[in-house]
């Protein structure tokens, strides 16, 4: 069995697709990975050091910070921000842009992430995982501004996640198919498991917290009983699946099938667009979906088609094997 590194992998990809390329946008990504090992180390030995629990603040979400939040955060950050590669990033955790400090050089690409998804679940040690989103810059300005950090997922040229489970887990796209790597901890490397991942077409897995059944339109409470009924396309009714942790919940469904939903509530006024984030969570997993050949899709248009106008806009999400993804669709929408 022949043994690829992630490192030796996109360079190689590198060489063939752009061999004019100068190996910026390929060193990024083996920062990710380097900020994905250091997280992952961590998240391993959580209970065995003083990382587990609340810092006792609230982040721009209005969400309980954990202390591995804010570890990863910091992880990540400092893992970027000297490497003369991004001109500017954006996190779920800070409020405003996070803009390179004036004594280090600037690059042409933009970094959007999620330090810690599902980060509420971490005393539980349920997986738990990182997104990452990347953009050209497109401002005039040296450094980077609001203006590059607010484009719409199709702009992207690179997205992928990370998921810390029983053993850690990149996906990654650069618009040439989804590949996933497994971390070996014996010699502290990504390995090649997963090349051209390809979501199935169909699934009978479906993924939604339903105790917020009651706070759904109508059109989404009619296709969750749909799924459930043995009198659907299938003939059978559907499986639920739902770990809490989106990261998780995703990874299933790329590999298995299937639908996952978090869709527009009204349980929560202050939230009437949704929860998930567009540019963190939403936009970079429509991304790397649409490269396995699934779909995404707020209930009325495709998620890499929103503009977004907000740093922390928020959006419904179904997303998933195309098939379910369209059908869902037609639902929400009344058509049937």
């Amino acid at each position: 069995m022949e043994l690829i590194t992630i490192e030796r992998f996109i360079l190689e990809r590198q060489q063939q697709g752009f061999p004019e390329a100068t190996g910026d946008f390929t060193q990024l990504l083996y920062d990710i990975t380097f900020a994905a090992k250091i997280i992952s180390r961590e998240v391993n030995k959580a209970g065995l050091v003083e990382i587990l629990g609340l810092t006792g603040e609230e982040n721009i979400q209005g969400e309980s910070v954990q202390k591995l939040d804010e570890f990863a955060n910091k992880v990540i950050q400092r893992s970027m921000d000297h490497t003369g590669r991004v001109c500017v990033m954006a996190s779920e955790e800070v409020e405003n842009v996070i803009l390179i400090p004036q004594k280090y050089k600037c690059g042409r690409y933009v970094l959007l992430f999620d330090p810690l998804d599902g980060s509420s679940n971490i005393d539980a040690n349920v997986s738990i995982g990182s997104i990452f989103s990347i953009h050209r810059k497109i401002s005039d300005q040296r450094r980077g501004t609001l203006e590059d950090c607010l484009q719409p997922g199709y702009k992207q040229v690179g997205a992928a996640y990370v998921v810390y489970g029983s053993s850690t887990m990149l996906v990654y796209t650069t618009g040439n198919g989804a590949h996933g790597f497994t971390l070996d901890p014996s010699v502290g490397e990504f390995l090649l498991s997963h090349e051209n991942i390809r979501i199935p077409e169909q699934g009978n897995i479906y993924s939604v917290n339903e105790g917020n059944y009651n706070y759904w339109d109508n059109g989404t409470r009619r296709y969750v009983d749909y799924l459930k009924s043995k009198n659907n396309h299938s003939g059978k009714s559907y499986s639920l699946r739902y770990i809490g942790s989106m990261v998780a919940d995703l990874h299933r469904t790329l590999l298995y099938g299937g639908i996952f939903m978090y869709p527009q509530d009204y349980k929560n006024p202050a939230e009437p667009s949704g929860k998930l984030r567009l540019l963190y969570e939403a936009a970079p997993m429509a991304y790397i979906f649409e490269q396995a050949g699934g779909c995404a899709s707020d209930g009325y248009r495709n998620i890499s088609d929103i503009q977004p106008t907000e740093l922390h806009q928020r959006t419904p999400l179904i997303i998933g094997s195309k098939f379910e993804v369209d059908l869902a669709e037609q639902f929400i929408q009344g058509k049937k």
